[in-house]
């Protein structure tokens, strides 16, 4: 299924539920960090179908804070953030990426 049409799924489904008419961006963000630790749990036991629940989990709140407080859609958000890191060097630091200062 393409990306645009799970999110319209998504969006359509919290709105049958009123999550954006009556949301508290704090909330949903506190439910974010939620979803964080359980991908976290996931990975650290190396459960694959858990660690696929998880990230889908984060992303569905993802797309509900960029309905929330952007009116727009996590593909938008998805796109500025390629954007602005389209053209960074850096190296790879304790398996993480490092941008160069």
């Amino acid at each position: 299924m393409e990306f645009e049409a799970i999110e319209w799924k998504v969006t359509k489904w919290a709105e049958e539920r009123g999550i954006y008419k009556n949301y508290s961006l704090t909330a949903q963000v506190g439910k974010l960090l939620e979803e964080f630790s359980e991908l976290l749990t996931a990975i650290n036991n190396k459960d694959i179908p858990e660690i696929e629940d998880a990230l889908g989990d984060c992303l569905v709140v993802l797309t509900n804070i960029c309905r929330m407080e952007y009116g727009g859609s996590l593909e938008y958000c998805y796109e500025q953030a390629y954007n602005q890191i389209k053209d960074r060097k850096g190296k790879m630091v304790n398996g993480t990426f490092v941008k160069e200062s």
